[in-house]
């Protein structure tokens, strides 16, 4: 087997060694019992174990309170951007979204089609290099809900701690959830697509509070009611088995690192190392403002296009991977979610050393 690579791709992203050995192994044998993982019906005892698990663990490393569900569900994170207005508006109800970025923005969109939206924030004309302080915006008292995108991938920022207002938050959580501890009864629902920081793509993880179950109209599509897949325990269709048994060995890896607030504490030691070398000079420029910087995306520019170019095959060529910036701002991102080993980050700040001395 090649000597594995540091892979700093934003998603589908890196996930615990030992989780991919496990997965290797039961995809082929589940549990010596002659059958592969994906082979097993999702309603046999079996697979019911590995979902109740599962959830279990979420609902241990986020401390999520009685009155929530943990869903688990398909459509990527994009579904939820019409999901989540379908179950919750309707004709004369409002909401309020602040736009932090590629993915508010199209949450807002999808959200005009089914209610009166009100955008109380943007940084877009500051090309996302922020996130707003509860100061420079406000909250009409007649909006059902506040949204927000905890971690902008694209433009690596991060709200370092979350709106107080007197809203019930909704958050796309896709590449920071687990990251750090957090409050679920602030929020009334939390998702999160798994392919950032729970484990492979195809799986969504929607926690949601359960008096929302009933907010939705009878004329919505079975399949888009949250409460379809609440009353059914996420099995109302056959869900992708294989993805929540990988978010279910994430957890278990979680859960052995010491939880969510160890978990803080590594992934606050990454980012600075990074972003220390960012800022001990003027050959790597941050795209986020300090004061709104991400610990799990940090994007960057060099001096010029060719010397980002160079950098980044640089990189690759010795086994740093994944390091382009995203198409609509360029330049390069790192991206150091949970499973990111500190190892990986160490060798990359080493090149960047090495990367600017040698080119400027």
């Amino acid at each position: 087997m090649p000597e594995r690579i540091y892979n700093f791709s934003p998603g589908p992203a890196t996930l615990p060694f030992s989780v991919l050995e496990e997965a290797a192994r039961d995809i082929v044998n589940f549990k010596d019992r002659g059958i592969g993982l994906i082979e097993l019906s999702h309603r046999s005892k079996e697979f019911m174990a590995v979902a109740d698990e599962t959830e279990s663990l979420i609902r241990e490393l986020l401390d999520v309170p009685a009155n929530y569900k943990v869903l688990f569900l398909q459509g990527g994170a994009s579904s939820q951007f019409f999901m989540i207005p379908m179950n919750l508006l309707g004709p004369g109800k409002k909401a309020t979204y602040l736009n932090t970025g590629v993915w508010s923005k199209k949450a807002i969109k999808e959200a005009e089609n089914f209610g009166d939206i009100t955008v109380a924030y943007s940084s877009a004309d500051v090309s996302f290099n922020r996130v707003p302080e509860d100061t420079e915006y406000t909250v009409s008292p007649d909006s059902e809900y506040l949204y927000l995108v905890s971690n902008n991938t694209i433009y690596g920022t991060q709200f370092s701690s979350f709106p107080q207002k007197d809203a019930m938050l909704v958050c796309d959580m896709s590449s920071d959830i687990l990251s750090r501890p957090l409050d679920i009864s602030k929020f009334g629902i939390i998702f999160a697509g798994a392919q950032k920081n729970m484990g492979p793509a195809g799986v969504t993880v929607v926690i949601i509070r359960e008096d929302l179950l009933d907010k939705v109209a009878e004329n919505v599509p079975t399949m888009l009611k949250y409460k379809t897949h609440a009353d059914k325990g996420s099995m109302f269709n056959t869900p992708p088995t294989f993805a929540i048994y990988c978010v279910g060995r994430v957890m278990h890896w979680l859960k052995n690192q010491g939880g969510v607030a160890a978990m803080q504490r590594i992934n606050e030691e990454k980012a600075a190392l990074i972003y220390k070398i960012i800022d001990s000079g003027d050959f790597y420029r941050g795209h986020a403002e300090k004061t709104s910087r991400s610990m799990m995306n940090i994007a960057f520019n060099l001096p010029t296009p060719e010397l980002e170019a160079q950098f980044i095959n640089e990189a690759a060529a010795i086994g740093l991977d994944g390091l382009k910036g995203h198409r609509s701002i360029g330049g390069c991102r790192a991206s150091i979610y949970n499973a990111f080993p500190i190892e990986g980050v160490k060798k990359l700040v080493d090149f960047m050393a090495r990367f600017s001395a040698d080119n400027s």
